[in-house]
């Protein structure tokens, strides 16, 4: 087993990290932290860590690819538990995470706060706005998007090298592409700890939390833009149609079959990936087609009778048919029930020792 520490300026917790973890080989990553920090980093050395410094700052995806990187390749079969240097995750929950990767056969196993006690109004915010977001995204619960106390099996580390993202979201894309692919999940709940209200923190409020809904909101994006681009050529063929044939009704059906069948592909390969066979997504969007069409219209005479304005009426219809639309897609169309690889699965267990509250 080998805990690994991403570190960027880091203080004497880092030294003291090492100096509580000596049963397990340490790999500290200096994320370029300067010459400033070169005795932090020695200290942590002279306590059992193996140090590997980058000449600049890169980022903590990046610091973290490529100690998994180290990993693999001078120390291979070794299970491997991300902490942060700050001190903010005890010994004891280290180790909780560790000895459950050992006996897990899931993707990753994170150790998850519950945010009881004195959390800063910051970290609480977040880490409830980003919760909420990710399961509207994808459909899965997890306690704690954000906890940088995580570990994994020896033999999810290439897999873990070939994720994109090089700084705060390479975390949080981690957990969406683990849930595209159908990758089981563990929780162990763990302390909630802010030492001095999380000032030891480098992360920058805006540039870092666009780097991290940006692949949340990606999927909503890109099927908004789907929806768009059918949108259009539904309506260019049935002027083309229209104009060519002189029949309405036909020329509609066949605008909608075309504008329809390029909206599941695009769905079916960009928004909602990996692939679901044609046989099991095509019946299901032919259905939700025609359920949509239906509720279009009875959800268009309702609400026009109750807001009695009709450009109301539609523009809450189709707002309303958006999300359903999407969700719909998302767990019941596009959904990978079918395929062999196990459906993430959530459990939890407690770790022991002492609550730690600051």
């Amino acid at each position: 087993m080998i805990v690994l520490i991403p570190a960027y300026q880091p203080d004497h917790r880092l030294v003291q990290i090492c100096s509580d973890l000596q049963r397990y080989r340490i790999v500290v990553v200096d994320d370029g932290s300067g010459s400033a920090y070169t005795e932090v980093f020695e200290a942590a050395r002279q306590a059992g860590a193996e140090v590997i410094r980058l000449d600049h700052n890169r980022g903590k995806g990046f610091a973290l690819k490529t100690g998994f990187a180290h990993i693999a390749a001078r120390h291979p079969g070794q299970h491997v538990v991300c902490a942060d240097s700050d001190g903010q995750h005890r010994p004891a929950d280290i180790a909780a995470v560790a000895s459950r990767v050992t006996v897990t056969e899931a993707a990753m196993v994170l150790g998850v706060r519950r945010f009881t006690g004195n959390v800063p109004a910051r970290s609480r915010f977040g880490n409830t706005a980003t919760r909420l977001l990710f399961r509207l995204v994808t459909g899965r619960s997890v306690t704690d998007t954000q906890t940088g106390l995580r570990g994994y099996p020896s033999w999810v580390l290439h897999w873990l090298g070939s994720t994109p993202g090089d700084r705060f979201e390479y975390e949080l894309r981690l957990l969406l592409r683990a849930v595209r692919e159908g990758l089981a999940i563990e929780e162990v709940e763990i302390a909630t700890v802010y030492l001095d209200g999380n000032r030891s923190s480098h992360f920058r409020p805006l540039q870092d939390s666009v780097r991290i809904y940006r692949p949340l909101l990606g999927s909503i994006f890109a099927f908004a833009g789907s929806s768009l681009l059918a949108f259009v050529v539904d309506a260019a063929l049935l002027a083309v149609f229209v104009t060519t044939s002189g029949h309405l009704i036909a020329s509609a059906v066949a605008a909608r079959v075309v504008s329809a069948t390029l909206n599941y592909t695009v769905n079916r390969r960009t928004v909602f990936g990996p692939l679901a066979p044609h046989s099991y997504a095509a019946p299901r969007y032919a259905a939700l087609a025609l359920v949509s069409l239906v509720a279009n219209v009875l959800l268009l005479h309702a609400l026009a009778g109750t807001f009695g304005s009709l450009p109301v009426a539609k523009l809450l219809t189709e707002l309303t048919l958006f999300a359903a639309g999407f969700m719909v897609q998302r767990a019941f169309v596009f959904a990978r029930t079918h395929r062999a690889t196990p459906r993430p699965q959530l459990t939890l267990t407690v770790a022991t020792g002492t609550s730690r509250q600051r």
